[in-house]
């Protein structure tokens, strides 16, 4: 790095809008959509589609709901001409899909694209040339003339070849590429000159896309631009302004929605940011965040996990686990008191039948877009109470009583913190049954039976001892009661019964239930305990023997052998 680092950069220069309107405007309606994965998303993969995996993306989009689609650059390889063929030969577009194709301001890529459009029911023609300063001083080395001369002489090429295209229903769209580091009063006047070419009408309007094809600016320096061209260019009632957003300042996404609100009508864009660089605009990103404010996005992400999978199978492209609404990682909580949030909101949610979705960290219900509740919480050393026990209920049904929850938690975190990585739900489980379950030392019980008599119980056990069986008898107001107190009269240490609960794991005839005892000893300190059994007598018996076994050991020993 260099430093001070304005000896080498600038910043954009501000545009010149002080009425500027798109602060107090709101977004009550989704853009029109245009996908770009098959044309700018695939011109950035390392190995590029192949016909049969655009075949497949191409199919996908249209499930989606996408209705435009820039399909590719059919003058730019034979293998792009050849699937603009097949879409059109094999009658793969439907009547509601219109598909557009790329090319530069050249008659023999423009003589080539508009044959591979022959035959095809609705297409868009988007030609382009670049008109930064930077392009026209180092690439092409003209004037702004010279530059602006290049896009009409390309209008008028399209134009020439339109009625070879009769019967077609046949789009046209323009865009100054590198719009976002061109002075917005060039780019009005070759926009205008292309438009004097093709005389727009309200009826039959142009295309006019103003691509952020690279970011240079923060993006409410793009919305400017959006709205000085938008308030100043004529006939304003004959383009349909689209934008086409980059994100190498990591604001490809904000710049979007800005550029709407600026009055952009049309955004074109990748599935998961697809593209060059630092990628192209996530559509999936901006749709769901219209979706999540209530508004129909027109998109349908009900299946995302289908749509990921086909995304990289095709482009061999991943979706980070960190990308908006998509990533593997996005309805997950490793921090203790989001999880406990989360359990609490989706409780409240499933409780009460909301009308308006509110669970806190979760701006959309996973479920709209095909992802599943288990999927919300995981569990590792950075975890608390509430992760562990929505892990257990949603899991496996346990539904530790709160003060257990206290309990467990910390020593649950305490064997994943040994383990050094995130555990499952079966993990965790493993750990409880380790814990409490499965406790027999020094107490295993043999044999239970008890009897009641006018609110007075009696009770006959036996039970293993450091290995040695022991008789048990007791009477007590229930059968926990007389357990307790035969325990008290073979010699166990005192305790009192402080907390109970119990519940069914499942149903039917072999149904399981699971029981939690509380108990406190003489120093006043507690210990829970739990048992399980397919009766449920027996499984609050286990339970307190349980709670004695853990409170015979201390500290308790680790959950994991």
């Amino acid at each position: 790095m260099i430093f001070p680092p304005s000896s080498k950069y600038r910043p954009f220069p501000p545009i010149a809008i002080p009425d500027r309107q798109w602060p107090n405007r709101t977004l009550t309606a989704a853009p029109i959509w245009c996908s770009v994965d098959l044309r700018d998303g695939n011109q950035a993969l390392a190995v590029p589609m192949n016909v049969s995996q655009k075949l497949e993306l191409f199919d996908a989009l249209v499930k989606c709901g996408f209705k435009e689609i820039e399909v590719g650059f059919p003058s730019a390889s034979n293998t792009e001409f050849a699937f603009n063929r097949r879409l059109i030969e094999e009658g793969r577009i439907p009547d509601d899909v219109t598909i557009q194709v790329l090319v530069q301001a050249r008659e023999d890529l423009i003589e080539r694209t508009v044959q591979s459009l022959l035959g095809a029911k609705k297409v868009i023609i988007h030609l382009y040339n670049s008109t930064s300063p930077a392009q026209r001083r180092v690439v092409f080395g003209k004037t702004k003339d010279e530059i602006k001369q290049i896009a009409v002489q390309g209008a008028r090429w399209i134009q020439e070849r339109l009625p070879r295209l009769a019967g077609t229903d046949v789009r046209l769209q323009y865009s100054p590429e590198s719009f976002s580091a061109t002075e917005v009063e060039f780019a009005k006047e070759i926009s205008e000159a292309v438009m004097d070419v093709w005389q727009p009408t309200p009826e039959r309007p142009m295309i006019l896309n103003l691509p952020d094809t690279v970011e240079v600016a923060m993006p409410n320096v793009y919305a400017d631009q959006i709205e000085w061209v938008s308030r100043n260019i004529k006939n304003r009632d004959a383009i349909i302004l689209s934008l086409h957003t980059h994100n190498d300042r990591g604001t490809g996404v904000a710049a979007t929605e800005l550029g709407l609100l600026a009055g952009a009508q049309r955004v074109e864009g990748t599935l998961f940011g697809n593209g060059e660089r630092t990628g192209n605009l996530d559509i999936v990103n901006v749709a769901l965040n219209f979706y999540m404010h209530g508004i129909d996005p027109k998109l349908d992400f009900r299946d995302m996990n289908a749509m990921i999978e086909i995304y990289e199978r095709c482009t061999g492209m991943t979706v980070p686990p960190r990308q908006p609404y998509a990533g593997e990682l996005v309805f997950t909580a490793f921090s203790g008191s989001h999880q406990d949030a989360i359990k609490k909101g989706l409780s409240e949610w499933e409780r009460t039948g909301r009308e308006h979705w509110d669970v806190p960290y979760l701006t959309i219900d996973p479920s709209d877009i095909g992802r599943e509740y288990r999927e919300v919480i995981r569990v590792n050393s950075q975890s608390g109470k509430g992760g562990v026990a929505y892990l257990l209920e949603s899991e496996f049904g346990i539904e530790l009583p709160k003060d257990l929850q206290r309990e467990f938690g910390p020593l649950a975190n305490d064997e994943v913190d040994h383990l050094g990585r995130e555990v499952s739900a079966a993990e965790l489980k493993g750990m409880f049954w380790r814990e409490y379950i499965d406790r027999v030392e020094p107490w295993e019980l043999i044999h239970f039976h008890a009897d009641g008599v006018d609110g007075t119980f009696s009770c006959r056990a036996s039970a293993r001892r450091a290995g040695e069986q022991v008789k048990l008898i007791g009477e007590g107001n229930g059968p926990i009661a007389a357990f307790v107190h035969a325990l008290h009269q073979s010699g166990a240490a005192r305790f009192e019964v402080a907390d109970f609960k119990q519940h069914a794991l499942s149903s039917g005839t072999e149904a399981k239930a699971i029981a939690y005892i509380q108990i406190r000893l003489p120093d006043g300190k507690t210990r829970w305990g739990a048992g399980e059994d397919t009766n449920i007598e027996l499984a609050s018996i286990k339970a307190v023997l349980s709670a004695v076994n853990r409170a015979a050991v201390a500290p308790a020993p680790a959950l994991a052998k």
